[in-house]
C-alpha cells in the first residue's frame, strides 16, 4: 500500500466545487484533473493540459488528502485524458477511503482503475477503445456541427439501453443549443447537457 500512495499523476489542477453538467449536475464534487491528453479536439477548453510534462507530478498520498479535506460527495478524475496514465493506485486509495468516483473520458483507452460511474464523452478525431462502450452509464456527445449527430447516433448504438445519453453544445457554437433542442424533440432517448457552472460563473 505504501508503494501505491507514493504513485505520482501529472496534475494540472484540483478543486472543489459543484459538477456542472449531465447526469449529477449540481452534486458536490472534488474534480482532480490529470495532464496529457493525445486526442487533440480543436475545440478544446483545456488545451493547455494537453502536454503532460509542463506540470507537477504529485502522489497518491497528498491527492487523496486533499479529497479528504474537502469531503465531497462525489470525486471526478478528468483531464486531458485521465485513462492515458493508470489510475489503479489513485482509486485504490480514494476507494479505501469510501469516496464514490466518477470518470470522465473519451475512452481512448482502456479502463483502469475502479469507479462507480463512468461517462464516456467519446471524439471522432480517436475513437474509443471498444471495451469501454459496456461500461459506461452516460454517454456524452460534444455537438459542434450538425454532422456530429451522425457520430452521436453511431456511438448510441454501442452502448448498453440503460446508459444515459446526452447531447452538449460546443460552448464556442451559437447555434449547436439550438441544434441539439430541435434533435430531442424529434429523438427522445437524447437528453440535454448543458455546462452549467459556466452559467454560474464557478469553477
Amino acid at each position: 500500500m505504501e508503494t501505491l500512495l507514493q504513485t505520482t499523476y501529472p496534475i494540472t489542477e484540483t478543486f472543489h466545487s459543484l459538477q456542472g453538467e449531465g447526469a449529477w449536475a449540481g452534486t458536490n464534487a472534488f474534480f482532480i484533473r490529470l495532464a496529457g491528453c493525445d486526442v487533440h479536439c480543436p475545440w478544446c477548453d483545456q488545451k493547455e493540459t494537453w502536454n503532460a510534462r509542463r506540470f507537477p507530478q504529485h502522489e497518491v498520498t497528498d491527492l487523496t488528502q486533499w479529497v479528504s479535506q474537502a469531503n465531497p460527495a462525489i470525486v471526478v478524475i478528468t483531464g486531458g485524458e485521465p485513462l492515458q496514465h493508470d489510475l489503479t493506485a489513485l482509486t485504490q486509495a480514494l476507494k479505501e477511503r469510501g469516496f464514490r468516483l466518477h470518470l470522465e473520458t473519451s475512452g481512448a483507452y482502456p479502463l483502469s482503475g475502479v469507479f462507480d460511474w463512468i461517462t464516456l464523452s467519446p471524439k471522432p478525431f480517436k475513437a474509443p477503445h471498444p471495451s469501454l462502450y459496456e461500461k459506461a452509464q452516460e454517454l456524452k456527445v460534444i455537438i459542434a456541427d450538425p454532422s456530429d449527430f451522425i457520430w452521436a447516433e453511431s456511438q448510441s448504438a454501442k452502448v448498453p439501453p440503460q446508459t444515459l445519453r446526452y447531447l452538449q453544445p460546443e460552448w464556442n457554437c451559437a447555434d449547436s443549443q439550438t441544434w441539439i433542442i430541435h434533435y430531442i424533440l424529434r429523438h427522445p432517448q437524447w437528453r440535454f447537457s448543458l455546462q452549467t457552472h459556466k452559467y454560474l460563473g464557478v469553477q
